[in-house]
């Protein structure tokens, strides 16, 4: 069994600040990639960020300089630290974990959530 849950969403004004986190637990061998998604009313759902197990990151244009991506592979957790919000960052964000459980001899892609980021005055 593997468990994906994303927490630290919430409402901030424009030019602030959130921290998001990710943690995959369960029967987990390895994770490779993991990223974070999001998905605002009407758009259709769009890479943020990602990191390798190795630490290489990739970011959207439109949030590269603002948002940092992190991950702790002991915690099998991944962070996105966002700054300089602005309303058009409001979506629902989404973690995506690329793991190998136990036995199963390859990766899939396991998803949390979501977790709601409101940037608003």
């Amino acid at each position: 069994q593997v468990q994906v849950v994303e927490s630290g969403g919430g409402l901030v004004q424009p030019g602030g600040s959130l921290r998001l986190s990710c943690a995959a637990s369960g029967s987990i061998f390895s994770i490779n990639v993991m990223g974070w998604y999001r998905q605002a009313p009407g758009k259709q759902r769009e890479l943020v960020a990602a990191i390798t197990s190795g630490g290489s990151t990739n970011y959207s244009d439109s949030v590269k300089g603002r948002f940092t991506i992190s991950r702790d592979n002991a915690k099998n957790t991944v962070y996105l630290q966002m700054n300089s919000l602005k309303p058009e960052d409001t979506a629902v964000y989404y973690c995506n974990a690329d793991l190998m459980r136990y036995y199963s001899g390859r990766y899939y892609s396991y998803w949390g959530q979501g977790t709601q980021v409101t940037v608003s005055s």
